[in-house]
């Protein structure tokens, strides 16, 4: 399967990269096709240092590029650049293309992380996304509930539950299977992408609790 990443050189972007290239090719995308092709040639190294082989690749082109082949297309972007990016490149993604958000409508304020969509009144990600999409039930959200320092580190053991949210079976089913690819993660399922912002929601709640707390890459998990 091709896994395009939006954002592929960012941090989140790394860890994706580098969890999936065990079984699937994966695509980092950039505005800079040669910035793209530097990522993806490091994150390479680095699996091939944690896992010995890898049955997939990893390469890096333009965003525009990446949207056109993947089979799954992960937005890996600030929530404030989803307009500019996604009517630059929703519209030319697959009929059959599964479109992940883990975009999270955050702001950091005297107080603390804040959810924007409430602070502001603005919409939520989830939302924001699905007005670009060609077909609104291949937009799955997920994996806004976990530590970007230990996905990158493939010698870091996991223990967290994604939430997902989305309203076509088979594509939550697609996201399903990635999440349980990647050891240690377990995949709960919220119901339809109207239900995405109580998981978009729960990242500042989780950063507030480790700041405050000095917890350190804490995650998720339903006992």
């Amino acid at each position: 399967m091709k896994i395009g990443i939006i954002g592929g050189t960012g941090g989140m972007g790394k860890g994706f990269a580098i969890r999936w290239c065990k079984k699937h090719q994966v695509i980092i995308g950039s505005r800079d096709a040669e910035r793209a092709a530097t990522a993806a040639n490091e994150y390479s190294s680095l699996a091939k240092d944690a896992y010995g082989n890898i049955n997939g690749t990893i390469s890096g082109k333009d965003n525009l590029s990446v949207a056109k082949e993947s089979d799954v297309l992960v937005l890996s972007i600030p929530y404030e650049n989803i307009d500019t990016t996604c009517s630059q490149l929703l519209s030319e993604v697959s009929d059959q293309c599964v479109v992940i958000s883990p975009i999270v409508p955050i702001t950091k304020t005297d107080v603390g992380f804040e959810c924007v969509a409430i602070k502001d009144n603005k919409a939520f990600s989830h939302q924001t996304v699905e007005k670009h999409m060609k077909d609104k039930s291949k937009l799955v959200s997920a994996f806004h509930v976990i530590s970007e320092k230990k996905l990158v580190d493939p010698t870091l053991s996991l223990d967290y539950d994604i939430f997902v949210a989305g309203d076509d079976k088979d594509s939550v089913e697609i996201v399903n299977g990635l999440i349980n690819e990647i050891e240690g993660l377990r995949p709960i399922y919220l119901g339809p992408g109207a239900l995405a912002y109580l998981v978009e929601m729960s990242t500042p709640l989780l950063l507030n609790a480790m700041i405050r707390n000095k917890m350190k890459n804490p995650g998720i998990k339903l006992v």
